[in-house]
C-alpha cells in the first residue's frame, strides 16, 4: 500500500493485509471492491487492468479524468474504441487485488533483434510502480508456445514453436530482470487444436518435456491447454515432472471447471504450491461475441454470466483451502461483463459454501 493512495482507516489497512479478518469482514470489504483478504491462500486478480469501466469500483475517477486515452481495437469484423487509464493506475489496482495478469506480453517478445520492444518498455513502466507485496502473472509470447500463428486471414505453422533458446533470451530472462520478486507466475497458453489437425497427446507430451528440460528451471510456470483431449495422463506427467501447474480455465471450447478438475483426479497440479484458475469466456461463446457483449466492461451482463462458473470456481477455492493449496483466481471482463463485480459474486458464493461446510 502506497502512502499517496492510503485513504482508508488504519484498521482497514490492517485487515487488507490479512490480519485478524473474519468472514463477515471479508465480505464487507469485498462489497467495497477490496479483495486482498478473502483468505490467506486465495489471491483474486484480473486479466489486464486500466479499464475506464472500472471507475467508481477499483479506480477513483478524479485521479484519472484528465488522463484517459483511447485506442481503436478490432475484434473479429467489429471495431471498438477502448478507453484506458494510465499505467500508474496499477498502484490503485493493487489496493484491491493481490495479483494481476499482464497479457499483452502474449503478442510480442520483450527483446527482438537485440533491442527492447514496446512490450518491454510498458512492462518496465509497470515494474517501476509495483510495491514489494504486488504480484504479477505474465503470459509467455504465443510465438514460443502456439503451434500456429495468424497470418492475415489464415493460420500458418509457427517456426519458433517451443524454441527454448529464443524463449529464454527474448522473454524469460528480461522478464525476471524487470519484475524480480514481483513475478508470481508465467502462463503458457496453448491454442485450441481442431481434431483433424492436432498431434497425438503422447507426441505433445514428448515435445513439452524437451522444451521444459531446455529452459531454466522455475517453480512459477503454469500451462493452460485449451484442447480438452490434451488434459491426459501423458501430458500431466510431464507437468508434474517439471513442477509445472495445470491451469483450469473457463473458456469457450473447454469442458466445465468441474469436469477439468475431475479429469485431473480431483487434485490440483501446482507450481510451487500454487494453482491458477482463469475465467476467460462463457462456455460455448466465442471470443468475438463475448467481447462485444461485455464491452465497455462497466457492468455484469446478466444473460451472459453462467451460474455454474461462479459455483464451481468457489468450489475450487474451498478445495484449495481444504488441501492447503494457494489458489489464484484470474478474472477476465469477457467472462460476464465486469471483472470486479464478478469477483464479488464469486467471493459471496465462496463464503456461502464455506459456511455450509462448517455447519
Amino acid at each position: 500500500m502506497r502512502d499517496d493512495l492510503s485513504t482508508e482507516t488504519p484498521g482497514l489497512l490492517m485487515l487488507m493485509d490479512g490480519y485478524g479478518l473474519t468472514d463477515v469482514e471479508a465480505l464487507q470489504l469485498a462489497d467495497k471492491f477490496f479483495f486482498r483478504s478473502v483468505h490467506p491462500l486465495i489471491s483474486i486478480g484480473t486479466a489486464s487492468d486500466r479499464y475506464k469501466g472500472w471507475l467508481g469500483q477499483i479506480y477513483t475517477e478524479e485521479l484519472y479524468q484528465d488522463r484517459i486515452t483511447s485506442r481503436a481495437k478490432k475484434v473479429g469484423k467489429s471495431a471498438f474504441r477502448e478507453e484506458v487509464l494510465p499505467v500508474d493506475s496499477v498502484r490503485e489496482y493493487f489496493r484491491h487485488f493481490r495479483a494481476l495478469e499482464i497479457d499483452y506480453t502474449f503478442y510480442a517478445p520483450l527483446i527482438e533483434n537485440g533491442a527492447p520492444t514496446s512490450c518491454y518498455n510498458t512492462l518496465k513502466q509497470y515494474s517501476m510502480r509495483l510495491g514489494p507485496e504486488d504480484k504479477v502473472f505474465i503470459k509467455a509470447p504465443q510465438m514460443f508456445f502456439a503451434q500456429k500463428l495468424r497470418r492475415g486471414d489464415d493460420y500458418a505453422a509457427n517456426e519458433n514453436y517451443l524454441a527454448s533458446g529464443p524463449f529464454t533470451r527474448q522473454f524469460y530472462k528480461p522478464a525476471c530482470d524487470l519484475l524480480g520478486s514481483n513475478l508470481k507466475g508465467i502462463i503458457f497458453e496453448q491454442e485450441y487444436q481442431r481434431q483433424s489437425e492436432r498431434m497425438p497427446a503422447e507426441e505433445l507430451a514428448a515435445r513439452l518435456d524437451i522444451f521444459f528440460s531446455s529452459i531454466p528451471p522455475d517453480n512459477r510456470r503454469h500451462v493452460e491447454l485449451r484442447t480438452g483431449a490434451y488434459s491426459c495422463k501423458a501430458v500431466r506427467d510431464v507437468l508434474k515432472k517439471h513442477g509445472i501447474g495445470q491451469i483450469f480455465s473457463h473458456w469457450t471450447w473447454l469442458p466445465s471447471l468441474k469436469a477439468q478438475f475431475s479429469r485431473a483426479g480431483n487434485r490440483f497440479i501446482t507450481a510451487g504450491g500454487e494453482a491458477v484458475v482463469r475465467l476467460m469466456t462463457p462456455i460455448g461463446v466465442r471470443y468475438e461475441d463475448a467481447y462485444a457483449r461485455a464491452f465497455p466492461f462497466d457492468r455484469i451482463v446478466e444473460n451472459m454470466i453462467q451460474p455454474a462458473m461462479v459455483h464451481q470456481t468457489a468450489r475450487l477455492m474451498c478445495e484449495a483451502v481444504e488441501n492447503n493449496v494457494g489458489i489464484n483466481i484470474i478474472i477476465n471482463n469477457r467472462a460476464a461483463g465486469n471483472a470486479p463485480l464478478l469477483a464479488q459474486k464469486i467471493i459471496r458464493e465462496f463464503a456461502r459454501q464455506k459456511a455450509q461446510q462448517n455447519q
